[in-house]
């Protein structure tokens, strides 16, 4: 997602630095050997002064003249912690100290619409109760570009009592009765030429998926004609509350968990974070940590599932006690065409918004055009018309056809008018580039090539992107990260999946849409993929259904939005339910579920007893007396979550019992009866399989118990719950443990 760029006092920087290290060289420890790493203390107790205790702990393990001052940050507003320099030595002595959960380095993580919500089926003008302006969703990315169209606050009173939040104002940047809030994190204090010391986002990542989660309506939106139609997000009365806790160079663990610390006490109602890592262990995760303390104040985190798809086992996102959201298709699909002087179209991907009004130029083989002034200068580099790799004198003016896919950057350096690039899969996702650019299938580009070899005078152009409806979706993009779930494998993940492809919304002006710094075109709106998009889509899904259901926790939340979600097509999704979890999001069917499965703060301890973690721990964790049952080390607590996940070891029998309590919030009275059809080799049963309701919030229990023999790897099926105008639906899946 990023680029690196840096000053030349930054290089001179680097090094002195490195020149100080090799004087160092023979000592048992140095100020160089330290790097950030969180001290993770878990809730809050009592009032005891933060600041000095985290002071005193770090003299006991570094010495006597550590201050305050060294702290990066001081969590205390919503759990206790601290971000500090140590040595890996310092940091296991810290990690054996009284109270402390974890201790882990400040690693980074990575940054994982106009027709989206028309597919989804949600209306321009909502249902709006009176309490649907007071959500407010906190995003955690980029920052915002505040002049945007789609964050005006025209209409919007001021914000909601209840928010204690801050705007932190600059010179070129003010919050409004849209934006309530907006702070600014960076824990090393390194800034790098493009980033801004403010919550403005000079990205456009975090101006687009705030856009998707709450955007205004905006009509005639589109990316030079692209994607036309009307922008909106999901919920577009609610507020937004801005964190920007990624720069050019990623986003820091410490950052995120500062600005979880604030998030959880600033008061907002759901947390959207599409970005994710690679950590397996619930503690030294911290989205995970920032989530779990969220859900115990009843705030919802919305992130996204991760973009290392379609391989299984590569899910960034699994906490049990947050939605992870994984990427679909709408039913538009962009393409981009080449035609050829002898009048052929070969059809490619790409965003082109270039328009070269049919205009043709020669076409030449970057292969036949390497630049032998260069040390990467042989046909065999020029052919992927990499930086520095193609004759200027061969190549300007003319369309490159390249082998492989790249940012387009050698091509318009070498002075290009477009270029042609081959090697695309069927399901490769469409980009921009900084000029006139397709990427087609290596059987287009040798048919493409053909043609160069054929004619003395070669010739083509590049037609602008254009837009098909995809009648095959929705179907999981082959990006999108997929389960089983890395940390407990009887919880499905991830929760469902929404639009995720080719998502035009809002975006930074000063950010080039192709990501290349040469590209100089500004554009308020951006058509970019990734489970970054599906993410906010969840996220104003579920704001709305907060406004509508106020007291509802966010496990209700997340079984509203998993037990209604639209079944999807296996054959059209490798993965099945590991990739699509419980299937695409259906906004006006979760709003009113009929029955959720709720799962409050001590059931989730519970679960953490169950999957090993100590009494110790957890108690230091929650804050009070919460403990694990004697025996209960190494099994698994029967969550009460909206899905079924059963692993077994291959070639073994199956006979296992799900316990689960579901809460009527529908109608009443109202019965439902329990349907469900068993893959072949299993017998599926649910006792009792009829559940009466004579009241709204009446829970009642069930067992559903799987036995029988896999007759293949992964077998899957579906409880459904009807009573003749709900259906509550959840995914069962059995699977062979890998």
């Amino acid at each position: 997602m990023f680029t690196m760029a840096g000053k030349t006092s930054s290089l001179s920087m680097l090094l002195l630095l490195c020149f100080a290290s090799t004087l160092l060289i023979g000592r048992s420890t140095s100020q160089n050997d330290k790097k950030a790493y969180i001290v993770y203390m878990g809730n809050k107790r009592d009032e005891v002064s933060t600041s000095s205790l985290y002071t005193s702990m770090l003299q006991d393990v570094v010495g006597s003249h550590i201050g305050a001052e060294s702290l990066l940050y001081s969590y205390k507003r919503s759990f206790h912690g601290f971000a500090v320099e140590l040595t890996e030595q310092e940091a296991q002595k810290m990690a054996g100290m009284v109270g402390v959960v974890s201790v882990f380095p400040n690693q980074k993580k990575e940054l994982h619409t106009t027709r989206s919500w028309d597919f989804l089926g949600l209306p321009k003008q909502l249902d709006k109760p009176t309490t649907e302006s007071d959500a407010i969703i906190g995003v955690f990315d980029t920052g915002i570009w505040p002049q945007s169209a789609s964050f005006n606050d025209k209409g919007f009173g001021p914000p909601p009592s209840r928010w204690k939040g801050k705007c932190q104002a600059t010179t070129d940047f003010t919050c409004n009765n849209k934006i309530i809030g907006a702070k600014y994190y960076r824990s090393d204090k390194l800034f790098i030429e493009g980033d801004i010391k403010s919550p403005r986002d000079s990205d456009g990542h975090g101006t687009h998926v705030a856009s998707i989660a709450a955007g205004n309506l905006v009509s005639e939106a589109s990316l030079e004609g692209i994607g036309f139609g009307t922008a909106r997000g999901g919920l577009p009365s609610a507020r937004i509350a801005v964190y920007k806790i990624c720069w050019s160079l990623g986003c820091n663990d410490a950052d995120i968990l500062a600005a979880f610390d604030d998030a959880i006490a600033d008061g907002v109602d759901i947390i959207s974070i599409s970005l994710g890592g690679s950590s397996k262990n619930y503690f030294t995760d911290a989205i995970a940590i920032g989530a779990f303390h969220a859900m115990r104040k009843g705030i919802l985190t919305s992130s996204s599932a991760g973009n290392r798809g379609p391989d299984l086992a590569t899910l960034s996102s699994f906490a049990p006690w947050s939605l992870s959201v994984a990427a679909s298709t709408t039913d538009r699909k962009f393409f981009t065409e080449v035609q050829l002087g002898n009048n052929k179209k070969f059809e490619g991907v790409s965003i082109n918004p270039f328009d070269l009004k049919n205009g043709t130029y020669p076409i030449i083989y970057g292969g036949d055009a390497p630049n032998k002034t260069s040390e990467t200068g042989s046909p065999s580099y020029a052919r992927t018309c990499n930086d520095d790799s193609l004759d200027k004198n061969l190549v300007k003016g003319k369309i490159v056809l390249c082998d492989g896919e790249n940012d387009g950057t050698g091509q318009l350096l070498a002075g290009a008018a477009g270029t042609v690039m081959q090697g695309r899969r069927p399901d490769s996702s469409a980009f921009a580039f900084p000029l006139p650019a397709a990427y087609l299938s290596l059987e287009d580009g040798a048919n493409i090539y053909s043609y160069i070899n054929s004619t003395s005078n070669p010739t083509a152009t590049i037609l602008k992107t254009n837009a098909r409806k995809d009648t095959f979706a929705p179907y999981i993009a082959a990006f999108s990260s997929r389960g089983p779930n890395p940390a407990a494998h009887n919880i499905l993940k991830p929760d469902l999946a929404a639009p995720g492809v080719d998502i035009l919304a809002a975006w930074s002006p000063i950010s080039p849409i192709s990501e290349v710094s040469l590209d100089k075109r500004k554009y308020s709106f951006n058509i970019i993929s990734g489970t970054s998009m599906a993410c906010p889509h969840a996220s104003g899904v579920a704001a709305y259904i907060k406004s509508l259901h106020p007291t509802w926790s966010p496990a209700a939340i997340i079984s509203a939005l998993k037990t209604t979600a639209v079944p999807m097509d296996a054959e059209k999704s490798s993965g099945a339910e590991f990739a699509y979890g419980a299937g695409n999001i259906n906004p006006l069917k979760a709003l009113n579920p009929g029955l959720i499965y709720d799962i409050d703060a001590p059931d989730y301890v519970k679960f953490l007893c169950g999957q090993g973690y100590s009494t110790k721990l957890l108690q230091s964790v929650t804050g009070d007396n919460s403990s694990c049952l004697e025996g209960s080390d190494g099994t698994v607590f029967d969550l009460n979550y909206p899905s079924f996940a059963l692993s077994i070891q291959p070639s073994n029998s199956i006979s296992h019992v799900f316990n689960r309590t579901v809460t009527n919030v529908g109608t009443s009275p109202s019965t439902y009866k329990a349907f469900v059809t068993a893959p072949t080799g299993l017998s599926i049963k649910v006792n009792p399989s009829v559940l009466s309701f004579t009241s709204s919030g009446q829970k009642q229990s069930f067992a559903l118990t799987i036995e029988g023999t896999l007759d293949k790897q992964m077998v899957s099926t579906s409880l459904i719950w009807d009573d003749g105008t709900n259906k509550v639906r959840s995914p069962i899946v059995v699977y062979e443990a890998f």
